[in-house]
Formats: C-alpha cells, sequence, structure tokens
C-alpha cells in the first residue's frame, strides 16, 4: 500500500505564494493518479487538482485554476501543488490523495490513499 506524506504549509500573506510537497512512499508513483483537495473548518472536503498517472494531464477547480499549478516528479515519488496569489479563501488543510486508477476524477472516494494533510493559512 501508498503512505502519503505532505509538507510545505504555512501562513502566507495575500497574494503570496506556497508550494506543497506530497512524498509517496512507493517506488512506482507513475502508476497512480495524484490530486490535491483541500477542506476548510465546518465545510466539506473540495476537489483542487489532479494529474493523471499516464498522460500527465491535469484538472483544477474553477476556483483555483489560473493560480495553482500541479506537477510530479516520478523519479522522486513526488507530487506538487504551486500556490499563487493566495487568497484568504484558500485557507484549509490541503490534503495529498493516490488512486491506481488512470481516470480523471475529482471524487475523493474514488481516491483509497491520503496523506495526513498541511495546514495553509492565508492572511488579509
Amino acid at each position: 500500500q501508498v503512505q502519503l506524506v505532505e509538507s510545505g504549509g504555512g501562513l502566507v500573506q495575500a497574494g503570496g505564494s506556497l508550494r506543497l510537497s506530497c512524498v509517496a512512499s512507493s517506488s512506482t508513483l507513475s502508476t497512480y493518479g495524484m490530486a490535491w483537495f483541500r477542506q476548510a473548518p465546518g465545510k466539506d472536503r473540495e476537489f483542487v487538482a489532479t494529474i493523471t498517472r499516464n498522460s500527465g494531464s491535469t484538472s483544477y477547480a474553477a476556483s483555483v485554476k489560473g493560480r495553482f499549478t500541479i506537477s510530479r516528479d516520478n523519479d522522486k515519488n513526488t507530487v506538487y501543488l504551486q500556490m499563487n496569489l493566495l487568497k484568504p479563501e484558500d485557507t484549509a488543510v490541503y490534503y495529498c490523495a493516490a488512486t491506481a486508477s488512470w481516470i480523471i476524477t475529482t471524487k475523493p472516494y474514488d481516491y483509497p490513499y491520503w496523506g495526513q494533510g498541511t495546514q495553509v493559512t492565508v492572511s488579509s
């Protein structure tokens, strides 16, 4: 099974940037589709971005498109989320997730593997 560990969260001012990392225990990260979700206090878990296991195509939530970029480095078993032009509404715990499926999916229940989350706080 795959274990995921997120890092890179922190406190930033509005308009600033952060780069999140998710390191997988597996040496075959290329066989997994990867995604980022986030959850703010009192709210449901929300899709942020995903990158497929095969073509590497990406998909983003409308709220982050143009500001966030998901990428992966299979040699380092790592997926990244570059976050620019951060807004206070981006404040949440960000979770990394993995699926063995080749399909593009934005549903949390399609991802059997999850990290512990990393806190991102954006001040106004």
